[in-house]
């Protein structure tokens, strides 16, 4: 076991973990967090993803102690209710939502793409975001959302 400092969303946590242990479960068990969610463990949907320094990283496969000292934000951190999001406020808009379990690893995956692309065409966004798995079958919805995020930013 280790004490650790995690910049989370810009606050300082410090957890005192094994430091090999997954990011995500440090986010979950020990600050409480719901953003990110565990699906596969293994680094395959998408459902973990959080920034760390600016880049989506799967938190499942990720060691607390490599996010030591490093800038971390959750899905939590993009925006508030007061302020969301611009893909925060598409998705409430296009409708998108039905079991929500997903949706973590969408907008923080399309968070970082749409950082670095601006007008991004349909097939850019589909590569972007081709990782991440939907099991409600909302993909054109999402797809539709993080359009019209792009063009709320751009």
């Amino acid at each position: 076991m280790k004490d650790i400092t995690l910049d989370v969303n810009g606050q300082q946590h410090k957890v005192n973990v094994d430091p090999d242990m997954p990011l995500l479960y440090a986010l979950r068990d020990d600050l409480g967090l719901n953003n990110p969610k565990f699906g596969c463990g293994l680094a395959q949907c998408g459902a973990c993803t959080v920034h760390l320094d600016g880049q989506p990283i799967r938190s499942c496969v990720t060691p607390v102690s490599d996010a030591a000292g490093r800038k971390i934000v959750t899905l939590a951190g993009l925006g508030s209710p007061e302020k969301p999001h611009p893909l925060q406020t598409a998705y409430v808009e296009e409708q998108v939502p039905q079991c929500g379990y997903c949706i973590n690893g969408w907008i923080m995956t399309a968070a970082s793409f749409l950082a670095t692309k601006k007008k991004p065409t349909d097939a850019e966004i589909k590569t972007a975001l081709e990782g991440v798995k939907c099991r409600c079958g909302t993909h054109v919805s999402i797809l539709k959302a993080v359009k019209r995020a792009a063009a709320m930013m751009g």
